[in-house]
């Protein structure tokens, strides 16, 4: 399996990250890593887990599957996050010296899944602050608007604002002092979307603070499967609060720290 991306990223790829906040990378990862991780994703579904979670509502006839810090807990995992294309691309894209892993998670909608995935951006739920953080969602799926392709607001990482974590499982979880995210369906008029489709092997890649949400699957026979690793490049430290999302343990570095740690370690570092 290719540990580089199967073609290289381009400098107006880079331009479409930093202006819009997002960027569609196509045929970066080959058949073999997504089949590894597509089997790897029907272990995880069915096996109960301590960090496992269903995101669908009560009565919704669908599934909504969430889990999260999968490679610290499994070796499959770790070879994935330490030697599939992902670290590499989201240096590139970034611009980045190195690149630490934050955590990697599964986003899985299922056929006729109703719940929707709220408005919100990434950074405010994670004890860590930088302008080199960005989420890589992989498709292990076709993808498009109507089995749940995520949905986000052009430019909105340039907004100037942090936003308050919204809790998509166990209301009022989060409790950091920040404004609400704004009512983006009121202000749809006066905001540009991008909705990428996507194809096994392909992914986006956005910055920890585009807004972004996505509908339900809405199809009857077409799974949404995607694998996503969240990256943070070189100028990112350790920015501990009350009130939002725990991490799966202490770092035990000071705040304002760079992140390398046992939790967060060093994945790619640029040799020159």
């Amino acid at each position: 399996m290719n540990r580089e991306p199967l073609r290289e990223i381009t400098d107006e790829e880079i331009r479409t990250f930093r202006e819009d906040g997002v960027v569609l990378l196509k045929g970066l990862f080959d058949r073999d890593w997504v089949e590894r991780v597509r089997n790897l994703a029907e272990a995880d579904m069915s096996t109960p887990g301590e960090m496992k979670q269903e995101l669908a509502k009560e009565g919704d006839p669908g599934r909504f599957f969430n889990n999260t810090f999968l490679w610290p807990r499994n070796e499959d995992f770790r070879d994935i996050v330490f030697n599939s294309p992902a670290a590499r691309v989201a240096a590139r894209i970034m611009e980045a010296g190195k690149v630490n892993i934050v955590f990697d998670q599964f986003l899985i909608k299922e056929p006729g899944t109703r719940e929707r995935t709220r408005w919100h951006h990434d950074l405010p739920y994670w004890p860590i602050n930088g302008d080199q953080v960005c989420t890589l969602w992989l498709a292990l799926d076709p993808v498009d608007a109507a089995s749940g392709a995520v949905e986000y607001v052009r430019g909105s990482h340039k907004w100037g604002a942090r936003y308050k974590a919204e809790a998509f499982l166990g209301e009022g979880r989060y409790k950091e002092d920040l404004p609400p995210v704004p009512d983006i369906e009121e202000m749809r008029g006066d905001l540009e979307f991008v909705q990428p489709e996507l194809e096994p092997g392909d992914c986006t890649v956005h910055h920890g603070l585009t807004v972004h949400g996505a509908p339900g699957n809405a199809t009857a026979d077409r799974r949404r499967r995607a694998y996503v690793t969240r990256w943070a490049g070189d100028d990112v430290v350790y920015y501990p609060r009350p009130g939002i999302q725990p991490m799966l343990r202490d770092p035990d570095i000071p705040s304002g720290g760079p992140l390398d740690s046992d939790l967060w370690p060093v994945v790619w570092r640029d040799a020159r």
